[in-house]
C-alpha cells in the first residue's frame, strides 16, 4: 500500500513517486507478505498454502486463476431492471467487502463484479492524487485554473446479500465527504453537486454550462475515456443552441428539475449574459468545428483522456477538435486495482507508456509472445510467471495481479508490451485484450491487429472529408466461407455535409483492411475458399449511441464505457443491423506472398 503522505504537497507527492520506483523490488516483497499475512487464515488461501504464508509457496501452490474460476453465480438487482452477473467469493479475503466495483462489461459481455473494502477505497483516492502534481511539473500554466472533467454517476444496485453495486467512477465522486468535496471544487469548475447527478442529459448540461460561463478559467478538459470526451463534444454540437439560451436569459431550461444541477448551477447562472452566449453560438454555428474546444476554451493547456488500447482508434478525432491541445493518457487501472501512471504526460498519444507503481498490489506477468499465445504453451504444464522486475524490455506479458481486497494471481486479461524502465519500475505500452476477437479458419485476429488495420484504412477518407466515428466486427458464419464484417459509423468535418461516401473509397477501405491483416488470414483469403471477402456495413450517424444505451440498460456506465470491438450479443446485433444504410465488400484477394517476402527482410 502508499505509504502516508500528504496528497496536497506536490513535493511530497513526487518525492513519493521516486521512492516507490526506485525500491521496486523491495515494496512488492513487502506487499505480498502484507496481503499473505493479513488473508491467510481466508479459506482460500488455507486450501492452498496450509498456513505457509512465504512467497516461494505462495508462487509454488498457489494457482493463475480468470474471474469466471473464482466467480459465484449471483444475481445482483439493480433499481429499474434485474442483471445476471457474477460476484467473487468473499471468502477470498479477510476483511468484510464494503460494496462491488461492476466493470464496464463491454469487453466480455457482462460485467464483473469485484471487492472493495473501504482501505481499498481510501488508496484509490490516494493513487488519483498522486499524479496531479506529475501534470503541473510538466505543462506550464495548468494551475492558474481550473478543471472542467466530464464524469458520469450511475445507479447504485445491489447483490443478493444486500452488498452494495456500484461502478468505480460512481463509488469515488460519491464517497467525498464535507472536507474532500471542499478540495473537489478548488480544483474543478463544476461543483461537486453537480457531479454526482445521475441523468446523462443533466448532468452534461450542467457541466457544459458551467465550463461556458467560466470559459477564461479552464485550464484543462476530460473524462476517463477518449470515447466519454468525444460523446460531450457530440452533445455540445446537438444542444448548444439551448445552452446559450440558457446563457442568454441567464436561468435553466424548465426541464432540468434535478435538485443537484439546480443548486450546483445557482452560483454561477445568475444573471443574463447575451455577449457571452452570442460570442459562443458565432464559434458553433461555424462550418467546420475543427478546433472547437480550442475557440471555445481559450486558455485550456490540454485535453486528459485515456487514449491507448482500443481508445486509439478516437486520437484523430481528439486532435481534429482540440486544435493542437495536448493529449493527456493519464494512467492505467481497471475494476481490480490501479496499475501505473503516464509519467511523461506530453509524450505523443502513440507513445504513451505506464510506469507501474509497485505499493498498489503484488505484481507478476505471464510471458505471451507476439501472437499473443502464452509462450511456451503446455496444457500440461503450469505457465511461468515472472516478477515486476524481472521483465525484459520488447517482450510482451499479461498482467497478473495479487491484491489487498481479495484477489490472488489474478489475470487481467490485457497484454501489455514492455518499454522501458522509470528507476527501478517497469513500464508498459497497453497493446490490446488477451482474446481473440474475430477467427473463422485458422485465422486469429486479435483486438490490436484489428485496431491497426481499421486504422490505414480510415486513411482513405479524410481526402473525402469524412472521418470514422466509430467502429465494431463480427464473423458472418451465415455465408460460405464465412466473412469478417465491420460496422462504421461516418461523420464529417464539415457541418451539415451529406454523408455519401464513395462505393469506390469503401471498397479500397475494405481491401485495405484485408491487406493489414496477417498472412495467416491473407492465405485463407486465397481464391475465397477458405474466408470470405470482407464486407464494410456503413450504419446511420447515432448507431453507436444506441449501442451504448444498450450496454448502459445492462449496468454499465458512460465514464467505463468502451465500445466492444466484436459483437458477441445477439441483442446489441440487431441495434446495429436495424441501422445499416449501405454496404461494400472488398473486391481484391489480397496477396499474402508477397508480404512473406517482406516481413523477412
Amino acid at each position: 500500500m502508499l505509504p502516508k503522505f500528504d496528497p496536497t504537497d506536490p513535493k511530497a507527492c513526487l518525492a513519493l513517486l521516486e521512492d516507490v520506483t526506485t525500491n521496486a523490488k523491495q515494496i512488492q516483497d513487502s506487499v505480498l507478505e502484507a496481503i499473505l499475512s493479513r488473508n491467510a487464515q481466508t479459506e482460500y488461501l488455507k486450501g492452498f498454502l496450509n498456513g505457509q504464508v512465504d512467497k516461494q509457496s505462495f508462487k509454488k501452490n498457489v494457482p493463475v486463476v480468470t474471474y469466471e474460476d473464482i466467480a459465484l453465480i449471483s444475481i445482483v438487482s439493480l433499481m429499474e431492471s434485474p442483471l445476471t452477473s457474477s460476484v467473487i467469493d468473499p471468502s477470498l479475503f479477510s476483511c468484510p467487502g464494503s460494496e462491488c466495483f461492476c466493470s464496464s462489461g463491454t469487453s466480455g459481455g457482462v460485467p464483473k463484479l469485484i471487492p472493495l473494502t473501504a482501505e481499498d477505497l481510501e488508496q484509490r483516492l490516494l493513487f488519483s492524487s498522486l499524479y496531479a502534481p506529475l501534470l503541473y511539473k510538466h505543462i506550464e500554466g495548468l494551475s492558474e485554473g481550473k478543471s472542467l472533467m466530464f464524469y458520469f454517476v450511475t445507479r447504485e444496485g445491489e447483490t443478493a446479500s444486500g452488498l452494495m453495486v456500484r461502478t468505480m467512477v460512481t463509488t469515488v465522486l460519491k464517497s467525498l465527504n464535507q472536507s474532500n468535496s471542499f478540495i473537489w471544487d478548488r480544483m474543478q469548475i463544476s461543483p461537486h453537486t453537480i457531479s454526482t447527478c445521475e441523468t446523462l442529459h443533466r448532468a452534461c448540461t450542467a457541466n457544459l454550462l458551467c465550463g461556458l460561463v467560466q470559459r477564461e478559467n479552464v485550464a484543462r478538459l476530460g473524462a476517463t475515456f477518449a470515447s466519454s470526451f468525444l460523446k460531450v463534444i457530440k452533445f455540445l454540437e446537438d444542444h448548444w443552441d439551448e445552452l446559450c439560451s440558457n446563457i442568454r436569459t441567464g436561468r435553466l431550461s424548465d426541464w432540468i428539475t434535478d435538485p443537484h444541477c439546480v443548486s450546483g448551477m445557482g452560483k454561477f447562472l445568475t444573471t443574463p449574459n447575451p455577449e457571452l452566449a452570442s460570442l459562443i453560438e458565432q464559434e458553433c454555428k461555424k462550418t467546420s468545428w475543427e478546433a472547437i474546444v480550442r475557440r471555445l476554451w481559450p486558455n485550456a493547456k490540454c485535453i486528459e483522456a485515456i487514449v491507448t488500447g482500443s481508445m486509439a482508434q478516437y486520437i484523430p478525432m481528439l486532435e481534429f477538435y482540440g486544435g493542437g491541445l495536448p493529449i493527456i493518457s493519464t494512467l492505467y487501472g481497471s475494476s481490480e486495482c490501479f496499475l501505473g501512471f503516464n509519467v511523461n504526460p506530453l509524450s505523443k498519444p502513440c507513445d504513451v507508456s505506464y510506469t507501474v507503481i509497485p505499493s498498489t498490489a503484488y505484481f507478476e506477468f505471464l510471458e505471451v509472445d507476439k501472437e499473443h499465445q502464452e509462450a511456451g504453451h503446455d496444457p500440461t504444464k503450469k505457465p511461468a510467471v515472472i516478477d515486476l522486475v524481472d521483465v525484459q524490455v520488447g517482450n510482451d506479458y499479461e498482467p497478473v495481479v495479487t491484491t489487498f481486497s481479495g484477489l490472488y494471481r489474478y489475470r487481467l486479461g490485457d497484454v501489455l508490451r514492455v518499454t522501458g524502465f522509470y528507476n527501478n519500475a517497469p513500464q508498459f505500452r497497453f497493446v490490446g485484450r488477451q482474446k481473440v476477437i474475430l477467427s473463422i479458419d485458422m485465422d486469429k485476429t486479435y483486438e490490436e491487429d484489428l485496431l491497426k488495420a481499421v486504422t490505414n484504412a480510415k486513411l482513405l477518407l479524410e481526402p473525402h472529408g469524412l472521418i470514422l466515428v466509430d467502429f465494431t466486427s463480427l464473423v458472418d458464419s451465415s455465408s460460405f466461407p464465412g466473412h469478417y464484417v465491420l460496422y462504421w459509423e461516418l461523420g464529417s468535418k464539415f457541418k451539415d455535409a451529406k454523408l455519401e461516401p464513395d462505393p469506390d473509397v469503401l471498397e479500397d477501405c475494405c481491401f485495405t483492411v484485408e491487406e493489414s491483416l496477417d498472412a495467416v488470414y491473407r492465405k485463407g483469403r486465397k481464391n475465397d475458399k477458405n474466408i470470405g471477402p470482407l464486407e464494410i456495413r456503413v450504419v446511420r450517424r447515432g448507431a453507436f449511441d444506441e449501442l451504448m444505451n444498450f450496454f448502459l440498460s445492462r449496468g454499465s456506465s458512460v465514464s467505463q464505457y468502451k465500445t466492444p470491438r466484436s459483437v458477441t450479443s445477439e441483442e446489441a446485433l440487431k441495434i446495429l443491423e436495424a441501422t445499416v444504410v449501405s454496404k461494400f465488400v472488398s473486391r481484391k484477394t489480397p496477396s499474402w506472398e508477397l508480404h512473406e517476402l517482406h516481413s523477412t527482410r
